[in-house]
């Protein structure tokens, strides 16, 4: 059973993976023996997490790029095909959110900015990424959903937005890419504390959030780690189009 979460001689891509959860999920798959490449915004942060990924022993790769910047994209995945040989996984964890207040108040340069790094980054790296996959026949990828993905945000409509149309694209990637052994799926963390939700911490909806939790508390992007392997993993083969919620039971209420 080890075996089949093992993941040595595979290249993962994790965007974003330089904090929260794409930092999590990079380090939990540079443990099971993934060589990983990371790609964010911040170099700073890429070469303290590149640290930490080469601490643990995979070969590893930082790569600063702005997601949004579609020309960067193809340069990117070439060089990580050059250093770590073709890429077997990739997660789409990239994204910003904004807390407009919503519709009336969120303008569409801000709409536009949400869906850009949220939704389109994720379906334009796939479409470069898939194809190397389909050539070799085996892959997986992992988009990064949320709650929101299933409930409304008044308060931040285009991250909903965003994140429910995540769902719907896995589904139709995952019956595209089947038949070339590529399985795509979404993992759909609850409130999992991280730089982006710091400032909901503390206050109210803190609160709010930890009663409306079976767990009865805030998940850490380490209880995202297991589920990513699995689904990066040959476990997982037969498992596609699914969105898995790692919540803590919060959408059961």
């Amino acid at each position: 059973m080890v075996s089949m979460f093992n993941l040595s001689g595979r290249v993962a891509i994790v965007t974003g993976g330089n904090g929260g959860i794409g930092r999590g999920i990079a380090l939990a798959l540079a443990a099971a023996g993934a060589s990983v490449a990371i790609l964010g915004r911040s170099a700073e942060k890429n070469d303290r997490v590149l640290g930490e990924l080469k601490a643990i022993g995979s070969p590893a790769l930082a790569l600063t790029v702005d997601l949004t910047d579609r020309s960067a994209l193809a340069p990117a995945v070439a060089a990580i095909e050059r250093t770590l040989d073709g890429a077997d996984i990739l997660v789409n964890n990239a994204g910003i959110a904004i807390l407009s207040g919503g519709v009336l108040q969120e303008t569409p340069e801000d709409w536009d900015r949400v869906i850009a790094s949220q939704l389109s980054a994720g379906f334009l790296l796939s479409r470069i990424v898939a194809r190397g996959m389909a050539e070799r026949r085996h892959g997986k990828i992992i988009n990064i959903g949320s709650m929101y993905s299933i409930f409304g945000a008044g308060f931040a409509p285009s991250y909903a937005a965003a994140k429910g149309a995540i769902v719907q694209l896995t589904k139709s990637m995952a019956i595209e890419l089947a038949p070339h052994n590529i399985q795509v799926n979404t993992i759909a963390p609850g409130w999992i504390e991280t730089d982006m939700t710091a400032p909901l911490r503390g206050t109210p909806h803190d609160d709010e959030i930890v009663m409306r939790t079976p767990a009865g508390r805030w998940g850490t992007p380490e209880d995202i780690a297991g589920t990513a392997i699995y689904l990066a993993s040959s476990a997982s083969d037969f498992v596609t189009g699914e969105m898995i919620r790692v919540d803590g039971g919060y959408a059961i209420r």
